[in-house]
């Protein structure tokens, strides 16, 4: 893992103290420690008191590399503080961003709800339409068998006036 500590201390042989200050979760995403943890180095180091460095330890907390953190904190003032945007401004671009996800999320949701809303009154139009092709069948049918019947009655009205 790697963290960011501070050089505490050196003895006369040269081997270091560092106060472990924060360890980097993800490639972007760096935590500060809650309680002060410390770390000895098991060979001499060149390096001042007070001096940052980034510290590569293995998993049994031995120390693999010791870097200047230098470089790597003017690389990151460089490439996330220049431009001006504050902590505090990308906490509240994010929660817009969430705001602006979940509205979505209600959209779509409501879109889908549509959707199948439609669909159902579809489905209902159609019903409806195949009922009314029944009904006008049978009104049809109705129509010529009462037209039958009166031609009937006209036949047998004028055969019974003769």
């Amino acid at each position: 893992m790697k963290y960011l500590a501070q050089v505490v201390s050196k003895d006369p042989q040269g081997t270091a103290k560092f106060q472990l200050l924060a360890v980097q979760k993800t490639e972007y995403t760096w935590v500060r420690l809650a309680e002060e943890a410390y770390i000895f180095s098991d060979k001499a180091v060149s390096l001042g008191e007070g001096m940052l460095v980034l510290l590569h330890l293995t998993g049994s907390q031995k120390i693999e590399c010791i870097i200047d953190a230098k470089d790597w904190l003017l690389e990151f003032l460089e490439q996330y503080l220049t431009v001006g945007i504050s902590p505090k401004q990308l906490q509240e671009e994010a929660e817009r961003a969430e705001q602006w996800r979940q509205s979505l999320t209600l959209k779509s949701q409501e879109l889908a709800r549509r959707a199948l809303e439609m669909e159902a009154r579809q489905d209902q139009i159609q019903q409806v339409e195949e009922s009314l092709k029944r009904e006008k069948k049978q009104l049809e049918l109705l129509a010529a068998e009462l037209q039958a019947n009166d031609d009937n009655l006209r036949i047998n009205f004028n055969s019974a006036g003769s």
